[in-house]
């Protein structure tokens, strides 16, 4: 199988990146990303020399994606290459529609001309909304996005309905609950707890910390990935979360008893604009249908997470470069 990759030097299209190579032998991967902030060449720098595996920079919104999938004739794309950071798009929502709605449109016309045979989008649970009392959206839920963010991924989730339904395209979409783990960018929330309470920085806790979300570990998600793009069905839809949803303060407070600091780091601070206060998710499709089941329990993932920040300091710690550091005041305050 020849795949063609998009964002797969992300968090998430790193992982996948790497699983695929380590757990299938006869596979050829090509693996496109624009090396954005949060798509960093170091995320796979153990896998560059594997000959099965290629690097091409390139913007997913660009028509040189054209030539790239004529010149590879993958079997399948799987685009991971999106902006991903909720804060960052209230702020400037253009970059958000660019990557995460024309770009999917423009790989599923390039995709189309390529007679590639199936294409799968990385979407999120978002798109459903804030999800109330103890119900959990299926996979058919109306989609009511509160963020910029969101609308764009809804948006993409659309036009590759719209691709299945109009021209016959095999697109397969797969929505998932927030993600954890190892190479996480430290604007997302684990992995900035983690380092700020590393370095004795306040941690910023939006409005009473009581929000819900179902975390996964990216392994796990990716593994559901995976058996998507083997198992699922054209036009289909499939849903991936741990079934566990600790409150955001919860998390906080277990990250700074695993690294033994004081509370008193927490900076309660004003809470994000449209900030959905629940999402959960119904996985009984992704079950059933692709045999998928989640391994990795949170609090075991999250102690491996926290253990490999703190011995991977000099991945991260550049990171929180001057440009990261004024976004962070500008959203967060200046620490105290």
């Amino acid at each position: 199988m020849k795949l063609l990759v998009t964002g797969g030097c992300g968090f998430i299209g790193s992982h996948f990146v790497r699983l695929a190579l380590a757990r299938h032998r006869d596979i050829r991967l090509v693996n496109v990303d624009r090396l954005t902030y949060a798509g960093r060449g170091r995320n796979l720098a153990d896998i560059e020399r594997d000959s099965r595996y290629c690097f091409l920079k390139a913007d997913v919104a660009s028509s040189a994606m054209f030539q790239i999938l004529h010149r590879h004739r993958p079997d399948a794309v799987v685009n991971f290459a999106a902006e991903s950071h909720v804060d960052r798009s209230i702020h400037c929502a253009a970059d958000f529609l660019k990557t995460n709605t024309l770009g999917v449109q423009n790989l599923l016309d390039a995709a189309r001309a390529a007679g590639v045979r199936r294409f799968v989008q990385i979407s999120t649970d978002e798109v459903y909304g804030s999800i109330s009392g103890s119900g959990r959206a299926r996979e058919n839920a109306p989609l009511l996005p509160s963020s910029p963010y969101s609308a764009s991924k809804a948006a993409a989730d659309l036009c590759c309905l719209a691709a299945h339904r109009t021209h016959g395209q095999d697109a397969v979409i797969t929505r998932c609950t927030n993600n954890y783990g190892p190479y996480q960018f430290p604007e997302k929330m684990i992995p900035l707890m983690i380092t700020n309470a590393l370095h004795d920085i306040p941690l910023p806790v939006y409005g009473d910390g009581q929000q819900r979300r179902d975390w996964i570990h990216v392994e796990d998600h990716c593994r559901g990935i995976f058996l998507a793009l083997e198992k699922g069905t054209a036009g289909g839809i499939y849903n991936f979360g741990m079934g566990s949803e600790p409150p955001n303060l919860m998390i906080v407070l277990e990250i700074l008893k695993i690294l033994g600091k004081s509370e008193t780091l927490i900076r309660h601070v004003k809470d994000r604009p449209g900030h959905d206060r629940r999402y959960a998710v119904d996985t009984t499709k992704a079950r059933k249908e692709l045999g998928w089941t989640p391994l990795m329990n949170f609090e075991r993932g999250l102690a491996a997470t926290v253990e490999w920040y703190r011995e991977n300091t000099a991945w991260w710690l550049r990171l929180k470069d001057a440009a990261f550091r004024k976004f962070y005041r500008q959203n967060y305050g200046r620490p105290s």
